[in-house]
């Protein structure tokens, strides 16, 4: 209960097969109301039933949003309702073309399950022991992953921000340098964070038989990239962990550390 409403994605037995389907559902609530904030949720909650929140209210949620201004909250809210569902649901979409398949009809409550903990960072799935290492080089699963982690990660104020940006101005007008500060720093930090990550990944594992050595080089880069996003919040691997070299490994505590 703990890891899945903190999304830390630690786990002392494996989620697949140790719990029911109560319990499956149980803990992706869990994933889905630390993912979005408690207070965020509560909030909501005022929202849907059409009641007034007081200003002590409203300060600790602009507090908890990271918003510059205590008017339009509502509004707010229900665009991060409304985008989450619209990811999370692109998300399980992307999914299903390869549980389906592989699962018959169960594939659509995996796919579920793993959009919404992948958009959350929650690093928890109800795939197999071994989390993702038997897609490894699944070019739509690292795709799909990789989205969800990094636009769960970005939070909600530079999702907004870049799309009012969009919208206000033509598109190829758009300027990186009109985003707000706040955003301007979330997006260069992750997108330097992921590359670096990534390159030194590529390096440290590149002749390491049970990682990456045998893989072609588009593997050996797909693999690198979903490695470092995945280290720096989300949790899930498609390596085995214990088999990454001396440098790789304190390379992701760092990357954890940040």
């Amino acid at each position: 209960a703990t890891t899945s409403t903190c999304v830390t994605g630690l786990v002392t037995v494996p989620t697949v097969s140790h719990w029911s389907t109560f319990g499956h559902v149980v803990i992706l609530t869990l994933i889905q109301i630390g993912g979005l904030g408690v207070i965020t949720v509560l909030a909501s909650l005022f929202v849907f039933f059409h009641k007034r929140m007081g200003l002590s209210n409203r300060i600790l949620l602009q507090d908890a949003m990271n918003l510059n201004t205590l008017s339009g909250l509502s509004s707010f809210l229900k665009k991060v309702i409304i985008g989450t569902v619209i990811i999370e649901s692109i998300g399980a979409i992307l999914y299903m073309t390869v549980f389906i398949p592989e699962f018959g009809l169960g594939g659509i409550w995996i796919s579920i399950f793993t959009s919404i903990s992948a958009f959350c960072n929650a690093g928890i799935d109800i795939i197999a022991d071994n989390s993702f290492c038997n897609y490894a080089t699944n070019p739509m699963i690292n795709f799909a992953t990789s989205f969800l982690i990094i636009i769960g990660g970005l939070g909600f104020v530079v999702w907004f921000d870049v799309v009012c940006l969009i919208r206000n101005r033509k598109v190829e007008k758009f300027r990186f340098k009109n985003l707000t500060l706040h955003s301007k720093i979330v997006l260069t930090t992750t997108l330097l964070l992921i590359l670096v990550g990534a390159i030194l990944i590529f390096v440290f594992e590149y002749s390491n038989p049970n990682t990456i050595g045998n893989l072609s080089l588009f593997d050996k880069i797909q693999v690198s990239v979903f490695q470092s996003i995945t280290t720096r919040t989300a949790g899930f691997s498609t390596l085995e962990q214990s088999y990454l070299t001396s440098g790789s490994k304190i390379l992701t505590m760092v990357l954890m550390f940040i």
